[in-house]
């Protein structure tokens, strides 16, 4: 019998029991750059809280040669033994890379169920996933990581069916058919979202025929943009101290000073590490990005690891083509979110650092949790979209009221007054500023 039941809809989640007592082990690789392992195991911990498991124990083990059998050495898994015994765990969370072999051997020493950090994160998305999009994305990520493992670990699906015919050939193996079947669960999820893909390129395209320019939020998993979003927007986007507390992207319309509509966008968070078939299975999602007029970046600049997280981030950026060779192709903006939880000695030597030019774009400091600097951080996205604004002065007749009223939906109207051409007839006479893009746009009404 299949572990995968074909006839219903593939289980995304079930792996991992909610409330589950478990140890957190973090293979050690000194690496070079990207988070330190302190920041790493704390992210593995807020992993596993994320989707309702009790962490009884964690800890680093350093790996300095990687064995390819169990990955740790004979004496580590000894030692992950003797921490699952005397906490009672009845899980083992490998915050890395696991093989398909590696995760089965570990599995028989230890005498536990072991996941690695792409199927914990994995298991998280696939709970959080609350649209159908999102659902499909996740499945398929699933499917996808599910299938090298269905190969290379799942003995028991070795046996062979019957073949047909008059020869009685061998037939197909038990593995083999769910190959099969995960492929064709695959293709078919792929062209749903291609359908999607090719939907949601229909409304970019309708929103850049209208004049209101898009706000993307992007950030590290935890930084705050589901908070910063509900404080402009006033939505009620879920926003918990949770990684991954959101998935599904939101748009919201939003005023800004000299504009009188902007699309603010709420995506998802980002995470070191962030497993490649997330990453495929969520482009759709995160060409969101690249159609922005405008990037903020919220980071937490309260984490000791900030530095490190925009390094994930902008390698996620680069990876979508937001940023080339020559630097962001789209304005970026830093929000460093969470102002209110640095010290006083701290806060002065980030502004000197800002005063100084040290950062290579525009930052705010912000609190979206207080509201502090939020208003800063507005009125530098209308300085930005109303950049090269032209102040214009028009003589409408009464006849063309429809361009007046195109005029105070799209522009800053300054000043009206009604008046008379040099024929006498009655006109509307106003002062108006209007971005590059509207001036365009009614330049051919």
């Amino acid at each position: 019998m299949s572990q995968f039941e074909f006839g219903r809809e593939t289980e995304l989640v079930g792996e991992v029991t909610r409330g589950a007592r478990a140890v957190v082990v973090l293979p050690d690789l000194r690496q070079k750059g990207g988070l330190d392992a302190e920041s790493r195991l704390e992210e593995g911990q807020g992993l596993a809280r994320a989707i309702g498991i009790e962490v009884v124990d964690a800890f680093a083990l350093p790996i300095r040669n990687v064995r390819p059998a169990t990955l740790f050495g004979e004496g580590q898994v000894q030692k992950i033994g003797v921490a699952i015994n005397q906490s009672d765990a009845e899980l083992v969370i490998v915050d890395g890379a696991l093989s398909a072999i590696q995760q089965r051997n570990l599995e028989d020493k230890l005498e536990r169920k072991v996941i690695d950090r792409t199927g914990l994160i994995l298991e998280i998305f696939g709970e959080r996933a609350a649209t159908a999009e999102g659902r499909l994305q996740v499945e398929l990520a699933h499917l996808d990581y599910q299938a090298g493992r269905l190969v290379r670990s799942w003995t028991h699906l070795e046996r062979q069916r019957g073949g047909f015919g008059f020869l009685g050939g061998p037939g197909e193996t038990q593995i083999e058919a769910d190959r099969r079947l995960i492929r064709g669960r695959m293709a078919r999820i792929r062209r749903e979202l291609e359908q999607v893909r090719r939907t949601r390129s229909l409304h970019r395209e309708r929103r850049q025929r209208a004049p209101w320019p898009v706000i993307a939020l992007v950030g590290y998993t935890n930084a705050g943009k589901s908070t910063l979003f509900n404080r402009m927007t006033g939505a009620d986007v879920m926003a918990q101290d949770l990684l991954f507390a959101t998935l599904d992207p939101t748009m919201r319309a939003i005023r800004l000073p000299g504009l009188d509509k902007a699309i603010l966008s709420d995506t998802v968070g980002f995470i070191s590490e962030l497993p490649t078939q997330l990453v495929a299975a969520f482009r759709a999602t995160l060409e969101e990005v690249t159609a922005a007029d405008v990037i903020v970046h919220v980071r937490d600049i309260a984490n000791p690891a900030t530095s490190a997280q925009k390094i994930e981030v902008e390698e996620i950026l680069a990876d979508l083509g937001v940023i080339g060779e020559g630097g962001s192709l789209v304005p970026i903006i830093e929000a460093w979110n969470k102002w209110d939880l640095l010290s006083d000695e701290d806060r002065a030597m980030r502004r000197d650092l800002i005063a100084a030019g040290v950062p290579d774009r525009k930052v705010v400091p912000i609190s979206a949790q207080t509201g502090e600097g939020v208003d800063d951080l507005v009125t530098i996205l209308s300085d930005l979209l109303t950049g090269g604004a032209q102040v214009l002065e028009l003589a409408l007749p009464m006849s063309e009221g429809h361009k007046l009223a195109w005029l105070h939906a799209h522009g800053e109207v300054l000043s009206e007054t009604a008046g008379t051409d040099a024929a006498g007839a009655p006109v509307q006479r106003l002062t108006v500023r209007l971005t590059p893009r509207e001036f365009g746009r009614y330049s051919r009404m």
